[in-house]
């Protein structure tokens, strides 16, 4: 009976140790797709540079009805033909892009950071608009007005 004992649990532990070495492998074989970021790690630079380039305009294709959602967050209207530059703004609390045009100031998209929600907007158009960007700690507030043509952040009055 004691050497059986010995080469069921021999066996057992054989066993766990190939499952142990092919579940790394494959976790090898994936790579960074299973464990790392999707796309890279981007810096601030890329990220505000990525937000102040216009976006491009949604084209229907066959079959559709030539209408786009608008991602969340977003007022969903399309750039005016008057309007003015567009630029994007980033805090640790969540980012937006602005844009001047004839009414004044616009935010035309906003996106809470992870671990924050938005806990209030003023959209405009107006001489200002708003974003506050709430997490369990801190609050962000981020408060643009146009100069001359184009959307600055400014100190909250």
């Amino acid at each position: 009976m004691g050497r059986r004992s010995i080469l069921v649990a021999t066996g057992w532990v054989a066993t766990a140790a190939i499952a142990t070495v092919i579940g790394l492998g494959a976790i090898r074989l994936v790579g960074e797709s299973l464990t790392g970021t999707p796309g890279g790690v981007r810096s601030e630079a890329d990220i505000e540079r990525a937000l102040a380039s216009p976006e491009p305009a949604p084209t229907a294709g066959p079959g559709t009805t030539g209408t786009a959602s608008a991602p969340p967050g977003t007022t969903g209207a399309a750039p005016s033909a008057t309007s003015g530059a567009r630029r994007g703004f980033a805090t640790d609390g969540g980012t937006a892009v602005a844009e001047c045009g004839v009414g004044g100031v616009r935010l035309v998209s906003w996106a809470p950071a992870q671990g924050y929600r938005v806990r209030d907007v003023d959209r405009g158009p107006d001489d200002d608009v708003e974003v506050t960007f709430q997490g369990a700690n801190r609050e962000y507030e981020l408060k643009v007005r146009c100069i001359g043509s184009e959307p600055v952040s400014v100190a909250d009055d």
